[in-house]
């Protein structure tokens, strides 16, 4: 992936045109080979557990990952993986989202069912930093960044479940508010 991203992707032309930080060129094989590290050691061996095992959820409605989520999500906080191609102002590291890209990409690889708590947070650090004011930014984006807080994804509909492209529900613009039309 070092190889692509320095020679195909051209990483130091694509930071010194975007303004951002080239040190990063320096340390981009180092950030890869502990992502596969990652990767091979904590992820990949979770990833049957967590087909077989599931989430459990129990009478007081607490949810119990499968075997090795929680620790490898721990190890994936301390590390800092969770803030990589984030804004340094709210706790990220400033990494081009190429780079990081390529490190989900190995984690997906390992264990796609993992890999969704981070991508789904990453998703909502998006919207919040593109759409949200500067207090909700403040409030939200460094406890999403450093992963003390996780993103989800909540697309049900009575008639579609789980399935996206049933889904009904529409956003109309309306003035500067949405007028939203469907039902959860």
């Amino acid at each position: 992936m070092g190889f692509v991203l320095r020679e195909v992707v051209e990483l130091e032309k694509l930071c010194s045109e975007t303004g951002l930080d080239t040190s990063t060129i320096d340390i981009i094989d180092t950030v890869l080979d502990a992502a596969g590290k990652l990767a091979k050691e904590e992820i990949e061996p979770i990833n049957k557990p967590g087909d077989l095992e599931g989430l459990k959820i129990n009478s007081a409605g607490e949810v119990t990952t499968a075997t090795g989520f929680k620790e490898a999500y721990r190890h994936y906080v301390e590390g800092g993986w969770g803030s990589l191609q984030f804004d340094t102002k709210y706790g990220g590291q400033g990494v081009p989202f190429v780079v990081a890209a390529s490190v989900q990409e190995m984690w997906h690889s390992a264990n796609l069912s993992w890999g969704l708590c981070p991508l789904l947070t990453q998703g909502a650090v998006e919207a919040i930093t593109h759409n949200a004011s500067d207090e909700l930014k403040q409030r939200y984006l460094p406890k999403l960044i450093s992963g003390e807080w996780s993103g989800t994804m909540n697309l049900t509909e009575s008639d579609a479940g789980t399935d996206v492209g049933a889904l009904k529900t529409r956003a109309t613009p309306e003035k500067d508010h949405y007028l939203i039309r469907g039902q959860k």
